[in-house]
């Protein structure tokens, strides 16, 4: 298989931040958490979530543990700009240029305000989307709060 150019935008993109990775395809794409995990053989906590939300009319990039769902009234609250709402597949095209399933935590248009979920850290390697649905790769925690500039918090249970 061939990698997808965007795939392969992606991973320049990381190596400009001093981030060397190796982008993994699979046939028939892994779109979701646990399908992700089991084709990777990790834990679903490892895989890194890339989920767009809607604040204070602009994009909110929310990186969660596999293991997790957002809860959006907390990190509302906790954020204290308004109402969290999730991104329409439009919104979320908009704003990454990328398609859900697919959202790698960087390589969009332009930057996005990050939230990284703080149990991300509890694993050596995690798993990112690098920009296509068939397309993943691995990282550390320290690197992927480098590359997205994101705030580290407790983003659900």
């Amino acid at each position: 298989m061939t990698i997808p150019a965007k795939a392969l935008a992606i991973q320049q993109q990381l190596a400009d931040h001093g981030v060397d990775v190796e982008i993994l395809q699979f046939d028939g794409g892994v779109h979701t958490a646990k399908a992700a995990a089991d084709a990777l053989g990790i834990e679903v906590g490892q895989i890194a979530n890339s989920l767009i939300f809607w604040m204070a009319d602009a994009p909110l990039l929310v990186m969660t543990s596999g293991a997790h769902r957002v809860d959006t009234a907390m990190l509302a609250e906790a954020l204290g700009e308004g109402p969290i709402e999730r991104a329409t597949p439009e919104q979320v095209r908009q704003a990454t240029s990328q398609v859900i399933g697919g959202v790698a935590p960087t390589g969009h248009p332009s930057p996005i305000r990050t939230i990284v979920d703080v149990a991300l850290a509890s694993y050596d390697r995690i798993s990112a989307a690098a920009g296509t649905p068939d397309t993943v790769f691995l990282l550390t925690f320290d690197e992927l709060v480098r590359v997205t500039g994101g705030t580290v918090m407790t983003v659900g249970d």
